[in-house]
C-alpha cells in the first residue's frame, strides 16, 4: 500500500481570483481566498471554515521541526487509517470511516497541517480478515493509527501493542482493544463501564412495559457477552426482563416462525436486538409480523442507517423501531453546526455520510487536538500523555460528552424512531438535545469483560515493559 497524500497545502503565494475560486469550489468552499487588499503571502480561512462546530480548529501553520519519532519529519506526519471495505461478503463495509478521515486530513492540511507539518495518510483495507497484516504494515512506517475501525481488531492487537503503535480508533470491537494500552477514542466503549441511557429512556417512554421486554438471543459469542451487559443495564433501569429462551443462529435459520411463536406465547411486547440490520434480521421481523405480533423494537445505533430505512420503506415492519444514540442525528444538521460541517466536508469529496463516519471524525479531531499541544516534540510518548489529559470531549458537538483520557463513556443519550423511511428524534422531546444523568453510568460485571484489567483499567493481555504510559 502506498501512502496517499490526501490533502494539498495552501499556496504560499497569492493566487489569482479565478484559481482561488476554483480551489474553493473543489474543496466545498473551505479553501482560503486572500482578499485583494491582503499581503498576498498566505491564504487564510475564515473562522467559519476553520471551526468545527464548537471546537476551534487544532490545525494550522507553525514552525514545528524535527524527526521526533517514526513517521514524523520536519514537514510531515504519517498516519494510518482504514476500514473493512474489501470484505467480499459486504463490499464497501464501513467505508464511511475512511471517507471521513480522508476529508479531515484535507481540511486540516488546507489550514497548514499540524503546527505546519503536513499530514500524510495511508488508507488501509483490512477486508475483515487482514487486520493483522494491515497492522504489521502500519508498524513499519506510521506514526499513529487514527480514526480506523477493523471488525477483527482482536487479531491485530498483539502486533499493535508490540510495536508501540499508539492509536485513536473510530471504534474498537474486541475487549483487549477496547481497553488496550496506548488507545484513546473520541467515543469510548470500555468493557467495564457502559452508558445505560437507552434503557432509562425507554422506561420513560414505556413505563407500562417494564415487565414485557425480552432480549433476542444469538449464538455469536460477542453478542452473548453483549446481552449479558444489556441485561444488567435494563435491570438497573427498573426492567424485569422476560426469559423466553430464544436463541437464534447468527448465520441464519431456515425459518424464523417458531422463534416468533415462542416470543408470542411468552407474552412479549418489546424486543431488544443486539444484531445488525441485515437480511437475516429482517426475515426475523417478517416472522414476528406473520404470527400477529407488533412489538416495540429496541436496538443499538446500528439500526440508524440506510439498510433499515430501505427495508421499512417497503415493509413498514420497523415502524415501532427505537434506536439509542450517543451521536447527533444527521437530520439535525440544521441545528448542530458540527454535523453540518461533517456533512459539508464529506459530501464535497463525494464520500458517504454515516454514523461511523462521525465517530472517525471525532477521533481524528481528538488526535489533532493532542498533536497540536505536542508542538515540535511530536512523539508517541507526548501523544499518549496529552490524550490522557482530555476529559471532556464532544467532537465539537457531534456527540454527547465523553472522557477519552479515562476511557469512560458518555452519561447521555437520545432516542430515534423510524416511520417509513424517515428517522426522527423521539426522546427527549426537544430535537438535537441529549438527556444526561450520572445514574446512566453502569459498572458491568467482570465476568462479561472478556479480558483482565489492571488497576489502571488497561487490558493486561499484551502488556510488556516497553508499553508507553502517560507521564502526567
Amino acid at each position: 500500500m502506498q501512502p496517499r497524500k490526501t490533502a494539498k497545502l495552501l499556496a504560499a503565494l497569492a493566487l489569482s481570483a479565478a484559481l482561488a475560486s476554483a480551489c474553493a469550489t473543489d474543496r466545498g468552499g473551505d479553501a482560503g481566498v486572500p482578499t485583494s487588499g491582503g499581503s498576498g503571502d498566505t491564504a487564510s480561512a475564515s473562522a467559519s471554515d476553520t471551526d468545527f462546530g464548537t471546537l476551534a480548529s487544532p490545525c494550522g501553520a507553525g514552525d514545528a521541526k524535527g524527526a521526533t519519532d517514526q513517521g514524523v519529519s520536519d514537514t510531515e506526519i504519517k498516519i494510518g487509517y482504514g476500514d473493512d471495505r474489501g470484505y467480499a461478503q459486504s463490499p464497501g463495509l464501513n467505508k464511511e470511516m475512511s471517507d471521513a478521515v480522508s476529508a479531515m486530513i484535507d481540511w486540516c492540511n488546507e489550514q497548514g497541517g499540524i503546527n505546519g507539518r503536513t499530514i500524510v495518510g495511508t488508507d488501509y483495507d483490512a477486508a475483515m480478515t487482514q487486520a493483522n497484516t494491515v497492522m504489521q504494515e502500519a508498524c513499519r512506517s506510521e506514526f499513529m493509527m487514527v480514526g480506523h475501525g477493523f471488525a477483527m481488531d482482536q487479531t491485530a492487537e498483539q502486533t499493535r501493542v508490540a510495536c508501540n503503535m499508539a492509536a485513536v480508533p473510530g471504534f474498537t470491537v474486541s475487549p483487549d482493544a477496547a481497553n488496550g494500552p496506548m488507545t484513546y477514542q473520541g467515543v469510548p466503549f470500555p468493557v467495564d463501564y457502559a452508558n445505560g441511557a437507552a434503557w432509562f429512556q425507554m422506561a420513560q417512554l414505556h413505563p407500562d412495559m417494564l415487565n414485557d421486554f425480552d432480549l433476542v438471543g444469538s449464538t455469536m459469542p460477542t453478542i452473548i457477552t453483549s446481552l449479558a451487559k444489556t441485561r444488567s443495564m435494563a435491570e438497573a433501569a427498573g426492567f424485569k426482563l422476560k426469559d423466553c429462551g430464544v436463541t437464534i443462529n447468527y448465520q441464519g435459520e431456515p425459518t424464523y416462525v417458531p422463534f416468533a411463536e415462542k416470543y408470542k406465547q411468552c407474552g412479549v411486547k418489546g424486543l431488544w436486538t443486539s444484531r445488525s440490520p441485515v437480511p437475516n434480521e429482517f426475515n426475523f421481523f417478517k416472522a414476528i409480523d406473520q404470527v400477529g405480533m407488533d412489538p416495540i423494537i429496541f436496538g443499538e445505533a446500528t439500526w440508524y442507517g440506510s439498510s433499515a430505512q430501505a427495508f421499512n420503506k417497503e415493509s413498514g415492519l420497523l415502524n415501532n423501531l427505537n434506536a439509542d444514540m450517543t451521536f447527533q442525528m444527521l437530520e439535525n444538521a440544521d441545528k448542530v453546526p458540527a454535523v453540518a460541517k461533517y456533512k459539508e466536508l464529506i459530501e464535497a469529496e463525494g464520500g458517504k455520510t454515516a454514523l461511523l463516519g462521525m465517530q472517525s471524525t471525532s477521533s481524528f479531531l481528538l488526535w489533532a487536538t493532542a498533536a497540536k499541544e505536542c508542538g515540535s516534540d511530536l512523539t508517541r510518548q507526548c501523544m499518549v500523555t496529552e490524550l490522557s489529559k482530555i476529559h471532556e470531549w464532544d467532537g465539537g458537538g457531534l456527540h454527547a460528552v465523553t472522557d477519552p483520557g479515562k476511557n469512560m463513556p458518555a452519561t447521555c443519550g437520545l432516542m430515534v424512531g423510524l416511520e417509513g423511511a424517515q428517522y426522527t428524534q423521539v426522546f427527549p422531546a426537544e430535537s438535537a438535545e441529549f438527556e444526561c444523568n450520572d445514574k446512566y453510568l453502569i459498572k458491568t460485571d467482570a465476568a462479561t469483560w472478556g479480558t483482565e484489567l489492571g488497576p489502571d483499567r488497561v487490558s493486561t493481555k499484551y502488556l510488556g515493559p516497553n508499553v508507553i504510559k502517560p507521564q502526567v
